[in-house]
């Protein structure tokens, strides 16, 4: 199994009336801008520990490192194994502290009281995965006087709407939270670490073994029965019943005050996902509306670029933070 060569540490920190679950590599304070690393999709922070051994020790030494799960996700609220099994959701669903669906502004409210929390008063240096690289930039827009640097990595955005499909958008969400409280949308069990390590690998061909049987560990969990549960709560496979409005989006974009550099992978991941629907070249369209934006691309590798690639995309990272 792989071995870390940089330990974290845990700490459940009460955001919102949420007990957030937070990583830590290097000092727990410093005078340098504090690295905050927020996962994507169906990710933990802890995906991010590949990244960290790879920075170099001129770039981590005195400077503190914190890494989120975001509501649920991972140790954090009401995720991993909350909606698994019929007795569960029956008990869970709609109960105090457990909500049926989750909403993208939480994700950027939750990381405003997360920095005031670790960074009260201090710009920080703020990397953001796919889901996370889109709260990443929002985020810096909303907040420009809170990031010094930004680094997106393949936090695409969505394809861009249309008001017509407003109505059908309500309808598709209040029909996949009834699918939710039917237990149609319960993730996937499985037997043991070594099932969730080849479900890693099927998704990530480019993910070693040794990677993928640490990573196992940390992305799912046993329950009382033995058998492995993803540390994601189902109800974010629900639609998000608002439209996507990329004309508020760049709007956004337009007040972020701090160098972006935009990290991609080689593949293509908006064509593979899209079929033509929304391109690469759109987003880098969109990218012209950050004021201050550079572009790198990782080779030889995909969406999960940082399980991938992570020497090339710590050197990029140092290169653009700055020894």
């Amino acid at each position: 199994m792989y071995k870390e060569k940089r330990l974290s540490r845990s700490e459940l920190v009460p955001i919102r009336g949420i007990d957030y679950h937070v990583r830590h590599w290097g000092e727990a304070s410093s005078s340098l801008p504090p690295l905050v690393l927020v996962h994507g999709w169906m990710d933990v922070a802890a995906s991010y520990q590949f990244v960290v051994d790879a920075l170099s020790d001129t770039f981590v030494q005195g400077r503190s490192i914190i890494a989120p799960d975001w509501r649920g996700y991972g140790k954090t609220g009401n995720g991993g194994i909350l909606r698994q099994a019929q007795d569960e959701r029956t008990d869970a669903v709609g109960s105090a502290g457990a909500p049926d669906c989750f909403w993208f502004p939480d994700y950027l409210a939750d990381l405003d009281f997360l920095l005031d929390h670790y960074a009260p008063g201090q710009a920080v240096d703020l990397v953001g995965h796919s889901m996370g690289g889109n709260v990443a930039m929002l985020y810096a827009g909303v907040r420009p006087e809170r990031i010094r640097k930004l680094v997106n990595l393949e936090g695409f955005g969505m394809p861009a709407t249309r008001p017509s499909q407003a109505a059908g958008r309500f309808a598709k969400w209040m029909d996949e939270l009834k699918s939710l409280h039917k237990g149609e949308l319960a993730l996937k069990p499985y037997k043991d670490a070594d099932g969730v390590a080849r479900r890693l690998m099927r998704t990530n061909p480019r993910l070693p073994a040794d990677k993928a049987d640490w990573l196992a560990r940390h992305w799912a969990a046993p329950d009382a029965q033995g058998q492995w549960n993803i540390l994601g709560d189902a109800a974010h496979k629900i639609v998000n019943a608002q439209l996507y409005r990329v004309d508020e989006v760049l709007e956004i974009y337009q007040r972020i005050s701090a160098p972006t550099l935009a990290i991609e992978a080689s593949d293509d991941s908006l064509g593979k996902w899209w079929q033509g629907k929304y391109t690469l070249a759109e987003y880098h369209e969109r990218l012209k509306s950050v004021p201050q934006v550079s572009t790198a691309v990782v080779q030889d590798a995909g969406h999960m670029l940082h399980h991938d690639q992570p020497e090339q995309l710590a050197e990029l990272i140092t290169g653009f933070l700055g020894e």
